[in-house]
């Protein structure tokens, strides 16, 4: 289940940004964790995939992680960026999460992610 769109926007042939609004009531938000519910870094992982195969690479499917860094919490309620760069030819995708803070953009987390047929 991905989160409410705001917005999505095309950069270039491979480059892309959504912002996403993480709604409280997201089932990734269940039972992760009691005292302070918090997006878990595989549901991260899957909406860049998910993203990434339907805007860049239809047809292709995860195959690996190549690095991720967890930086910051994603909470219930923030407005995220999701920031995505396709590599075609190395079958690489780079991703970001950057939480807004008012006109402020701060990476909570990122990495590489390699695609294959």
């Amino acid at each position: 289940m991905k989160p409410r769109e705001i917005e999505k926007n095309a950069i270039s042939a491979h480059q892309a940004e959504i912002v996403l609004d993480l709604d409280p009531s997201l089932f990734w938000f269940k039972g992760h964790f009691a005292a302070q519910p918090l997006l878990p870094g595989v549901a991260q992982l899957e909406w860049a995939t998910c993203y990434a195969i339907e805007l860049f690479a239809p047809g292709l499917r995860f195959h690996s992680i190549q690095n991720v860094k967890f930086q910051a919490p994603l909470l219930p309620g923030n407005r995220v960026t999701l920031a995505l760069d396709w590599q075609a030819e190395r079958q690489m995708l780079t991703f970001s999460f950057q939480r807004h803070e008012g006109n402020e953009r701060h990476t909570a987390s990122s990495g590489k992610i390699r695609l294959c047929q």
